[in-house]
C-alpha cells in the first residue's frame, strides 16, 4: 500500500475525531461557567468570595482588591479563552471547517493552516504519551500523585488561570523573547509583539537546532517546576517535561494561540467534564475520572493521539520523499 493510501486511511477517521473533540471543547465553555456560578462545588464559598481571601493574595496584604470577587477573575479568564478559541477556529490561514473539508472528501492535504486543528492534534498526542509515561513509571514503582485542592471552586479557578500564566512565563518569555533578541535583525515594538505571538512566522533565519535545544531545556524546567512549586509527586516531572517540550514546539511553530489552547484543554476542558460528573453524582473529583463519561472522552483522545502520531510520522516520510525526488 502506498504512503498516500495509508495517509488517507488514517487522516479521514482522525479528522472525524478532531471534529468530536472540537465539539467537546465548545460544550466545555458553558459547562465550566455553569458549574462555577450555579453549582455547589465550592460548598461553603461561592463566586462572590473576595480574591483577598485566596491564600497567595492574602499574603500580599492588598485589601484594596477586596471588592473583586473570584467570579470576576473567572469571567475575565473565561472570556479571554473564548476569544482565543474563536481566533484559533478562524485562522491563521484557514478556518476549522476549511482545513478539514478537503480531507473528508478524499483530497490529499496537510492539516496545517488552522490553530485549533493543530492544538487538538498535539493535545491528544500529549494524552497518549502521558499515559505511556505513567504505565512505564508505574512498572518501575514511580507513581504520579495529583495535588489535592482545599476547595474545588478555587481549585477550578486555579486550573483555569494557570494556562495563561504558565504559557506567558514558560513559552513567551523563556522561548519567544530569547529567540527574538538572538535572531531578529530588526527591532520595533510591533515586530517584537508579532514575534512573540508567532516566532517562526516573524523571526527569519532562526537556527532550528538551537531553537529546539532551547525548547527542550525550557520543557525540562517546566517539568521540574511542577514538582517544586506544586504538590505533584516526583513522577509528574517526566510527564510535564514531555508536555512542556511539545507545547514549546507548537508555540514556536504555530504560535501562542495553538500552544495556550493545548494547555487550556488539558486543564479547563478536562476538568469541566470531571467536575460535572463530580457534581451530578456527588463524588470526589478523583473518583469522577473513573466515570464512564470521562472514560469515553479519554478513549476519543487516545484514538486521536495515536492517529495523530501516525500522521506526523507519515508527513515526515512524505516530506523526505518529496525532497529526494527533487534532488
Amino acid at each position: 500500500m502506498s504512503t498516500y493510501r495509508i495517509f488517507q486511511a488514517i487522516v479521514i477517521p482522525h479528522t472525524a475525531l478532531i471534529s468530536v473533540i472540537f465539539g467537546l471543547m465548545i460544550l466545555s465553555f458553558p459547562i465550566g461557567a455553569y458549574l462555577f456560578f450555579n453549582s455547589q462545588m465550592g460548598k461553603s464559598i461561592d463566586y462572590a468570595l473576595p480574591i483577598t481571601e485566596l491564600g497567595f493574595v492574602k499574603r500580599l496584604n492588598v485589601d484594596w482588591l477586596a471588592q473583586i470577587g473570584i467570579g470576576d477573575i473567572f469571567i475575565v479568564v473565561w472570556v479571554t479563552f473564548l476569544i482565543l478559541f474563536v481566533i484559533g477556529s478562524m485562522g491563521p490561514k484557514k478556518s476549522f471547517l476549511k482545513a478539514l473539508s478537503p480531507i473528508m472528501v478524499g483530497s490529499y492535504e496537510s492539516l496545517a493552516g488552522n490553530y485549533i486543528v493543530q492544538s487538538i492534534k498535539w493535545f491528544s498526542i500529549i494524552i497518549v504519551l502521558s499515559a505511556a509515561i505513567d504505565i512505564v513509571q508505574q512498572n518501575i514503582g514511580i507513581k504520579i500523585t495529583a495535588p489535592t485542592f482545599e476547595n474545588d471552586l478555587t481549585g477550578f479557578l486555579g486550573l483555569s488561570i494557570s494556562p495563561l500564566i504558565e504559557e506567558i512565563g514558560f513559552r513567551v518569555i523563556l522561548i519567544g523573547v530569547p529567540l527574538f533578541f538572538l535572531y531578529s535583525k530588526k527591532f520595533s515594538m510591533g515586530l517584537f509583539f508579532k514575534s512573540l505571538w508567532n516566532p517562526s512566522d516573524n523571526i527569519p533565519n532562526i537556527n532550528q537546532k538551537k531553537a529546539l535545544i532551547l525548547i527542550i531545556l525550557v520543557g525540562i524546567f517546566f517539568g521540574v517546576a511542577h514538582i517544586l512549586g506544586e504538590q505533584w509527586s516526583s513522577g509528574k516531572a517526566t510527564q510535564a517535561a514531555m508536555a512542556g517540550i511539545i507545547i514549546g514546539w507548537v508555540y514556536y511553530r504555530y504560535g501562542f494561540v495553538a500552544g495556550v489552547l493545548i494547555h487550556w484543554a488539558t486543564n479547563y476542558m478536562i476538568y469541566s467534564y470531571a467536575y460535572l460528573v463530580s457534581t451530578i453524582n456527588e463524588i470526589g473529583i478523583t473518583e469522577s475520572f473513573s466515570h464512564s463519561l470521562i472514560g469515553t472522552i479519554e478513549i476519543i483522545l487516545v484514538l486521536a493521539g495515536i492517529s495523530g502520531l501516525a500522521l506526523t510520522m507519515l508527513e515526515i516520510k512524505i516530506s523526505k520523499d518529496v525532497k529526494n525526488s527533487l534532488s
